[in-house]
């Protein structure tokens, strides 16, 4: 029989860091919103210029072929520009969050930003 806790589990768990997630948002939906427009001209071109689509573009290889690797490798590029976007939201809050309290050292000034340190 699994061991059970005496304290119910919280459902809604607080947010330590608003103004990191708030960011974070932020940034999300502009690169979302990126490559919604990159998908939207894909698929506009596929709708209302399919011919537009079998014409070879690069190398002997069509457009339709060319912007589908495109947005593929526009998809990669957009997560590592949220995972920078989110690095530097992450340290900018946090030396906000370090200059108003000299008392932590440094070692556990990011601690909570990275997630450690909770139970």
């Amino acid at each position: 029989m699994p061991a059970t806790s005496a304290e119910p589990p919280n459902p809604t768990a607080g947010d330590d860091h608003p103004d990191v997630s708030a960011a974070n948002a932020r940034a999300g939906l502009v690169l979302f919103f990126v490559y919604l427009a990159f998908y939207a001209g894909f698929m506009g071109l596929a709708a209302f210029a399919p011919q537009a689509m079998g014409r070879p573009v690069l190398a002997g290889v069509n457009l339709a072929i060319t912007y589908g690797m495109a947005l593929i490798v526009g998809a990669l590029v957009i997560a590592a520009l949220y995972m920078w976007a989110c690095a530097r939201n992450a340290r900018r809050f946090g030396e906000r969050e370090a200059s108003g309290s000299r008392s932590r050292d440094s070692s556990s000034r990011f601690t909570a930003l990275r997630g450690e340190g909770r139970l």
